[in-house]
C-alpha cells in the first residue's frame, strides 16, 4: 500500500511538473508588435508624430520607409514620388533634400498636422534610440549608406532590415551583426534565404503565410514577422497568426495590439 501510495504521488509530482512547464513556455513567448508606419490612421504616416503616438502606445518596433534623394540623403517615403502625402509633385530620386524638406507632409492629414516634415532616416534614429527598434523598409537606398546610418546612430541591436537577397547579402558583407529582414515569397524562395543568409528574421505577407514556408523557416531557426493589416488586423487574425507561429505582427492597430499581447501574456 504504501509502495502505491509512492507512485500515485510521483505521478502527481510529475503531471504537476509538466504543468507548470507548459505554464512557463506560454508565459515566456514573446511577441512583438510592429507599427505600420508609425501610427498613421490618425497621425501622417512616416513622420515623427506618427512615430511618437507608435512610442506611447507602447509598440516595439515601427516601420520606415526608407527612399534617396538626388543629391544622397536618406528619408522616409513609402512611395517613390511625394504626390499622395505632401502639397508637392515628384519622384524622390529626382529631388534634391532641400526640396524635400520645402514639402508639408502633414497638411493632407488635417490642419493640426501643417507644417509637418518628411523626416530623415537619421531623425528616425535618433528618435527611436534607447525607446523602441526600428523595422527598415528599404525602397531606394545602398547598402552603404544603410549601414553607415544605423552604426552611427547605436541601433545596430535595434533594426531589422526589410530587402531583397541581393541587398541583404551586401548589407551583411558590411557588418554580420545586422539583422536582415527578406521575404520568404514561396517555399523554394525562403530555403534559398536560409541556406545562403541564415537570417535571425525573415518576412511574410498574407500569400506566403502557409504551414509549409512557416515549418522551413523554424526549422532555419529564424523568427518570423507577419503582416496582419486589412481583414485581418483583429484579435482573431492576430491570435491565428500567433497560433501558426508568428513572433511579430506588423499592424495598423498598434494600441490594441499591444493591449491584446499584454492581456494574454505575450508581453
Amino acid at each position: 500500500m504504501f509502495r502505491g501510495y509512492r507512485m500515485f504521488c510521483f505521478h502527481k509530482l510529475s503531471t504537476l511538473a509538466l504543468l507548470s512547464a507548459t505554464l512557463v513556455t506560454a508565459q515566456t513567448r514573446h511577441v512583438v508588435a510592429i507599427s505600420h508606419r508609425g501610427e498613421h490612421l490618425h497621425h501622417p504616416e512616416n513622420t515623427i508624430p506618427a512615430f511618437q503616438e507608435a512610442i506611447r502606445l507602447g509598440a516595439n518596433f515601427f516601420e520606415v520607409d526608407v527612399q534617396t534623394t538626388s543629391d544622397g540623403k536618406l528619408v522616409l517615403s513609402h512611395d517613390a514620388t511625394v504626390d499622395r502625402r505632401t502639397n508637392g509633385h515628384g519622384r524622390v530620386a529626382d529631388m534634391t533634400f532641400d526640396q524635400i524638406e520645402a514639402l508639408d507632409a502633414g497638411i493632407k492629414s488635417g490642419p493640426e498636422f501643417a507644417g509637418t516634415k518628411i523626416p530623415t532616416f537619421d531623425d528616425v534614429l535618433d528618435l527611436a534610440r534607447g525607446k523602441i527598434g526600428v523595422y527598415v523598409d528599404v525602397k531606394h537606398a545602398s547598402a552603404q549608406d544603410l549601414v553607415s546610418h544605423i552604426d552611427g546612430h547605436g541601433m545596430t541591436e535595434n533594426v531589422v532590415i526589410y530587402c531583397g537577397l541581393n541587398l541583404a547579402k551586401q548589407i551583411q558583407e558590411l557588418n554580420p551583426k545586422l539583422k536582415v529582414m527578406p521575404e520568404s515569397v514561396n517555399l523554394e524562395h525562403a530555403k534559398v534565404l536560409i541556406d545562403q543568409l541564415h537570417p535571425k528574421v525573415i518576412a511574410f505577407g498574407a500569400g506566403d503565410f502557409t504551414p509549409e514556408i512557416i515549418a522551413v523557416v523554424k526549422q532555419g531557426n529564424a523568427k518570423i514577422y507577419v503582416d496582419r493589416m486589412g481583414t485581418t488586423d483583429n484579435p482573431e487574425g492576430w491570435q491565428a497568426a500567433i497560433d501558426a507561429g508568428a513572433d511579430g505582427i506588423q499592424t495598423d492597430l498598434p494600441g490594441p495590439l499591444v493591449e491584446y499581447l499584454r492581456a494574454k501574456g505575450y508581453q
